[in-house]
């Protein structure tokens, strides 16, 4: 059941985001041995990989984002220990290089993924010809009524009319950069995370967050830089229905021509 709501939500403030690190083992040294490799080459190689992690994350309702190529991180809320084990099998069978993977589980985003990234260092350093395919576990969400998302979809208003048919290319993937800046230095301040998902639009894991933090941010940053946004914000047991009520939840603040904020809708 899906029940659409716009205010005054009880948050379930000690339910866990579980956040996954996916690291690839040694990616530093194996590029320029025995020497410099093609950088296109380099680029199919990330850009295939980080497809084939989406896909197997995605078919336990987790979502991956790409931050730095070499470095992945994903929420996995729903996704075991024998999970992430698969999903490097699969990797090293069919790839030249392995990866490793650092999992965490806490009450914001920000929290999980610094756990995560925490065993995952103990195990070694990413550039250690040592550390090869380590599954680093710092703790697991092990209890399916413990486990819950909020992820905010949020998006520039009008950018077609504003930049997208005005501005150069650069310029406008420029602006988006700036937006993208502004609001991750914000929403990571108060544990969440910012990634950007393409176009003009990104997707921020924000455990914790009430609504009227999120419209404060959002207010901040056009008066800020001028530039105006808004949100879904979806609430589930996993980040890929979370995800999609999120995008339910943006649609319909564009049928209201941008006139809202935010608009939330919550799994039951």
């Amino acid at each position: 059941m899906i029940l659409v709501i716009t205010k005054y939500i009880t948050i379930r403030w000690k339910y866990m985001i579980q956040m996954t690190l996916i690291q690839i083992d040694n990616y530093g040294p194996w590029t320029v041995t025995p020497r410099p490799r093609t950088e296109s080459d380099l680029q199919i190689l990330q850009a295939e990989l980080f497809a084939d992690v989406q896909r197997l994350i995605a078919a336990k309702k987790g979502l991956v984002f790409f931050t730095r190529f070499d470095n992945l991180l994903a929420v996995t809320n729903g996704l075991n220990e024998e999970d992430h084990m698969r999903i490097q099998r699969s990797i090293r069978n069919r790839y030249p290089i392995t990866i490793s993977m650092g999992v965490g589980a806490a009450e914001t985003a920000h929290e999980a993924q610094r756990l995560a990234t925490i065993a995952l260092q103990k195990e070694g350093g990413a550039q250690s010809s040592g550390r090869k395919e380590i599954l680093a576990i710092n703790n697991l969400i092990e209890d399916p009524e413990d486990s819950f998302v909020q992820a905010a979809h949020i998006d520039i208003n009008s950018v077609t009319e504003t930049l997208t048919d005005i501005e150069s290319a650069f310029d406008t993937s420029f602006m988006v950069n700036k937006a993208q800046h502004y609001l991750m230095t914000k929403l990571r301040e108060k544990g969440a995370l910012l990634f950007f998902i393409g176009g003009d639009n990104f997707m921020s894991p924000c455990n914790g967050l009430s609504e009227e933090d999120i419209t404060q941010i959002l207010k901040e940053i056009y008066e800020e830089i001028g530039i105006g946004l808004k949100a879904g914000i979806g609430r589930a047991d996993n980040m890929e229905d979370a995800a999609y009520m999120a995008d339910i939840g943006l649609e319909i603040i564009r049928a209201g021509n941008n006139k809202d904020w935010i608009h939330v809708i919550e799994e039951l």
